[in-house]
């Protein structure tokens, strides 16, 4: 596995899961020293000494990306086993051990394209290209609204689905996600159904709260529409497939 060219000073480091990476080492019966040397011997990294494992698996300081890769294959792990929870497209990508010619060839963009929005974490490839990051990257569906920079406005079409008719808001909801248009048919009928019922419940216990708990009631709803939605999208069996509803 190479290493990948050491990472500029304005790049941050990726998110490094220090208990995991002891609890490997120590899975494989190595010392910290075990692993600098194949850090070295197999991966060129000269500077890598004991000390350095050890402040990592203290959390005193981070691997970077490229070292992440290295001590990786010398933990005989993948990546995403030494990483917190990604965010960002660069994140996922190292997660998935893949080099960023790997992802643009994969999407179908160019790779200087690719590097400019991995650099601004602002994905701009079309509905045919975020179909294909989704499974080069293996992206739940939230991770990919997340990484595409388009969770606001998946919240704001969804928050007008429910409280209007969620017919009219199938097709920009389908142009957002990999997922079967008559998945998000379902998935809209149902939300639009749920939070209608929470409205007409809390009305109907009358009195003059009725209206101010039905009010709490919907804008609890609303605030939490991105969490109702994926909840609905795994019930109805919307996986993270890469065909797009048209």
């Amino acid at each position: 596995m190479p290493v990948q060219p050491s990472q500029p000073p304005h790049q941050p480091t990726p998110p490094f899961n220090f208990p995991a990476a002891r609890r490997l080492r120590e899975a494989l019966g190595m010392a910290h020293g075990h692993v600098a040397y194949g850090m070295r011997a197999s991966y060129g990294l000269s500077y890598i000494t004991p000390e350095t494992i050890a402040a990592w698996e203290r959390g005193l300081a981070s691997p970077t990306s490229a070292e992440l890769t290295a001590l990786a294959g010398t933990l005989w792990c993948s990546p995403g086993e030494l990483m917190g929870a990604a965010t960002t497209l660069r994140e996922h990508r190292i997660a998935r051990g893949l080099a960023p010619d790997d992802v643009a060839r994969g999407s179908g963009v160019e790779l200087q394209a690719y590097l400019r929005m991995e650099e601004t974490n602002t994905w701009r490839g079309n509905e045919r290209q975020s179909a294909a990051l989704a499974e080069v990257l293996q992206l739940p569906l939230p991770d990919f609204i997340t990484v595409t920079g388009r969770a606001d406005d998946l919240a704001e079409l969804l928050r007008s689905a429910v409280t209007s008719r969620w017919q009219g808001y199938v097709r920009p909801v389908s142009k957002m996600l990999p997922v079967p248009k008559r998945h998000l048919e379902d998935v809209l009928q149902q939300l639009h159904a749920d939070y209608q019922a929470r409205m007409v419940r809390t009305l109907s216990w009358g009195g003059g709260a009725g209206a101010d708990a039905s009010g709490s009631a919907g804008r609890d709803f609303l605030d939490k529409i991105l969490e109702h939605f994926w909840a609905q999208v795994r019930g109805t069996g919307g996986g993270g497939g890469s065909s797009t509803g048209g």
